[in-house]
């Protein structure tokens, strides 16, 4: 995340927030790119591409805190939506199919992830540590509205920061976010409510203000 949408996503944390949920001009450009990729045009597919993996690239990166990672997941999330773009019907559907991609990607990740944290209990293994905490002295106001949001994300957690982000971040309605989180569109609702008050309340802790 850079600092600008970092501020904005403090702005938005708000309960009171509103995200526009009116997509109907970038659908409409999707629905003939996404049926000339379908017959195979690459240069459709590319278009795209460079139409939606920012942002995914931004929710992957959200998600993984780590931009190596998240490049490589976002390039396979592109790959497995190439193999499969011919299941896909409806060009309304493409961003929270590519979200759903994403997140299936991310979660396999983190089993990864974990079964190498697993391995790294084991005797003779050297493993340099790495501090990544920031220096206050030494960033910038943007870098350090980044790093406290992100800061204030990590007490979300998982699942609920996913669906938080897809609708603070990316905009997608409820009903997108239920097809992508595999949840009821109540459950969706209650919990980025819930996860707004979360982050609201770690952010005001940092403004020094109160709940």
């Amino acid at each position: 995340m850079d600092g600008k949408r970092a501020l904005s996503l403090v702005q938005t944390a708000h309960p009171l927030a509103a995200v526009a949920d009116d997509d109907s001009q970038v659908r409409s450009i999707d629905d003939p790119l996404l049926g000339r990729a379908q017959r195979g045009d690459s240069a459709a597919f590319r278009a795209l591409f460079l139409r939606h993996s920012p942002g995914v690239r931004r929710y992957l990166g959200d998600l993984l805190r780590d931009d190596a990672a998240a490049d490589d997941a976002t390039q396979e999330t592109f790959l497995r939506a190439f193999d499969s773009l011919r299941s896909l019907r409806d060009a309304a559907r493409l961003s929270s199919w590519l979200f759903g991609i994403a997140r299936n990607v991310f979660l396999e990740h983190c089993r990864a992830r974990k079964d190498f944290s697993r391995r790294l209990n084991e005797p003779n293994r050297d493993v340099e540590a790495v501090d990544e905490a920031p220096t206050p002295d030494a960033v910038l106001l943007g870098a350090e509205a980044d790093r406290v949001l992100s800061e204030a994300l990590a007490h979300v957690g998982e699942p609920r920061k996913s669906a938080l982000l897809l609708r603070l971040d990316h905009g997608l309605a409820y009903e997108d976010i239920a097809e992508v989180m595999g949840w009821s569109v109540s459950k969706v609702k209650n919990e980025i409510h819930r996860g707004r008050l979360q982050l609201r309340s770690q952010l005001l802790r940092y403004l020094g203000g109160s709940s």
